[in-house]
């Protein structure tokens, strides 16, 4: 089935013109996700048919009578199984927790997507409690990417990466803790973005990291991600300021981040760079040495490993033998770490970000591959040195900026015909809106050189 990609902001006015209605995108959606030939089994953890019908029907009411609806008037959209639902278990990619006490409420995240007027598909698959970059799933089955079915969707956030391609919703709710919007927005030919943690709430969501973890949207354009962006986030949506490419100055990385990428990558990495710097804009390596802190923060053991085990360790007394074997394997011997190595991650990420913010300056954004790979085949992954391997790989440069605590957007960057590529457009701290300008004009360009 070819891939369309249909922005948000042409659904409304479809659904303005009177051209479709609500009822008609949800059906089309649910048809799909309920393809017995198709991925929706593997992509959904629950589905929400008469909820969706019901709330599709309610839209289009409101629109017949006059009545202005939300920024998201009667358009699908899909959440990661980790959010709460009300009156339903919130199992986050797992069997452990499908008994769990169902949620009293419905997470903020989701309310505020009901309040904007989204008509909400269902919950996402996703790698077991958020642990992995490869989106592998045991338990729910693993949805195949929709460039090549024999490849990895990515993760976590693997469901919601191959939700919008499949036309099972039109945007997609993930989490992020080391690039689990970002990865399978890359490896789905998405737009994906991490915002900076404050500005989502993530109550009613299952953690793993607490000081690490950001809720985001992928979806097919950058003004798609700043549109739902804004409405969890709890902000008034409005139009991205637009930018000039002409005179912005981009860093790019001499050192990790660029490093050990593949041939496809490489070659679409180099493109867009001479793309951009073609508009005018002004690319400048950088030395970016805070990369020589991470190894030292790494050997602390991080802040991801303490503090998902911190959350996990009755859980995995009670119930570990039913964990995916890969997640518990890189849960439990956190249960020897030392308080000492956890403070001493805390001190040294808050001077790498110090560090970054000095070294960065006077630059519009950073740029580099969003993932070093295409998506890898499934088989690629089957052997545990394999997966961990790759999945080391792929988690590599998106999680250097949420150490770094930045937002970062990625675009696909591919040549046509070519599995996706992602180029990652990171932006100062708390410094949300303007990366998601500057991403947005990176896009145009992009498209316009390969249209």
């Amino acid at each position: 089935m070819p891939i369309t990609l249909t922005p948000l902001a042409e659904l409304a006015r479809r659904l303005a013109a009177g051209e479709t209605t609500s009822t008609a995108l949800t059906e089309a959606a649910l048809a799909r996700i309920e393809d017995p030939a198709g991925q929706g089994a593997k992509a959904f953890t629950r589905v929400y048919r008469p909820q969706a019908l019901a709330a599709a029907a309610a839209a289009d009411g409101l629109r017949a009578a006059g009545v202005a609806g939300g920024p998201l008037a009667g358009i699908p959209i899909s959440v990661k199984d980790l959010f709460d639902v009300a009156g339903e278990a919130t199992t986050a990619g797992s069997v452990v927790l499908a008994g769990a006490a169902p949620a009293q409420a419905d997470a903020p995240v989701v309310a505020r997507l009901r309040a904007a007027g989204a008509v909400i598909t269902g919950k996402t698959n996703m790698t077991e409690f958020a642990y992995s970059g490869i989106g592998v799933n045991p338990h729910y089955g693993t949805p195949g990417n929709p460039h090549d079915v024999t490849r990895i969707p990515g993760g976590s956030s693997s469901g919601a990466g191959v939700s919008v391609p499949y036309g099972f919703a039109a945007a997609a709710i993930g989490s992020d803790t080391g690039g689990s919007v970002r990865i399978p927005a890359a490896f789905n030919g998405l737009a994906g973005f991490k915002p900076s943690q404050v500005r989502v709430p993530r109550d009613g969501v299952v953690p793993l990291s607490r000081s690490q973890d950001c809720i985001g949207p992928l979806a097919p354009t950058v003004d798609c991600v700043a549109l739902v962006d804004a409405v969890i986030a709890g902000e008034a949506p409005r139009p991205l300021d637009p930018l000039p490419l002409a005179g912005l100055r981009f860093a790019v990385p001499t050192r990790l981040l660029v490093e050990g990428l593949d041939d496809q990558v490489a070659g679409a990495f180099a493109a867009a760079l001479k793309t951009l710097s073609a508009a005018g804009a002004r690319i400048v390596d950088l030395n970016f040495g805070v990369l020589s802190m991470l190894p030292g923060f790494i050997g602390t053991g991080g802040l991801v490993g303490p503090e998902a085990y911190a959350w996990h360790r009755d859980l995995l007394a009670r119930d570990g033998a039913r964990y995916d074997p890969r997640v518990l394997a890189r849960i439990t011997p956190m249960g020897q770490h030392r308080t000492a190595d956890y403070l001493a991650a805390l001190d040294l990420r808050q001077a790498m970000m110090d560090a970054a913010d000095r070294e960065t300056a006077g630059f519009d954004a950073l740029l580099c591959p969003t993932v070093a790979v295409v998506p890898p085949r499934l088989d690629e992954v089957a052997a545990d040195d394999d997966f961990h391997r790759l999945n080391v790989l792929v988690l590599r440069n998106t999680s250097v900026f949420n150490i770094l605590e930045r937002p970062a957007a990625t675009v696909p960057c591919q040549q046509p015909g070519s599995l996706p590529v992602g180029l990652m457009v990171v932006g100062d701290r708390l410094a949300d809106r303007r990366t998601l300008s500057v991403a947005r004009a990176i896009e145009g360009a992009l498209r316009r050189a390969t249209s």
